[in-house]
């Protein structure tokens, strides 16, 4: 099934389209602080459930990263900041290789899947004392 499959060329395109939207959304974060009131969205699952979710905190840790503040970064959403390098890493070999991109092993994508939900658990545990949430 090599239909599956993306080319090399639309594998760039979509790693190319995906880094000006990171840079829209950084761009937008950074006229604007997503920690006042205005036009970024409140989370819909911490609005129903009172609850972080994974990605609670990330705007307002771009903005900050924006801003050259890490540690701020880091208080909002750590998550957030272990996954740029790895997905800078993995948009450089894709804008970059030669050849036609290699699929990644399913164990990847439980991986990622796995990171996320624990930190989802671990980010609202009251061990911590709120210390991860954002």
């Amino acid at each position: 099934m090599t239909g599956c499959r993306p080319t090399r060329g639309r594998a760039a395109l979509e790693a190319w389209l995906g880094a000006l939207l990171l840079v829209a959304v950084a761009l937008a974060t950074a006229l604007g602080d997503p920690a006042q009131s205005g036009p970024f969205p409140a989370c819909p699952f911490r609005a129903v459930t009172g609850l972080d979710c994974p990605g609670c905190g990330s705007l307002r840790a771009l903005h900050e990263l924006t801003r050259g503040h890490v540690v701020a970064a880091a208080d909002y959403n750590a998550l957030l900041l272990a996954f740029l390098p790895v997905g800078a890493g993995v948009w450089l070999r894709v804008v970059t290789r030669a050849s036609r991109p290699r699929v990644l092993p399913v164990w990847w994508g439980r991986a990622v899947l796995a990171v996320i939900l624990l930190w989802a658990v671990i980010r609202n545990l009251p061990v911590f004392g709120g210390v991860l949430a954002s």
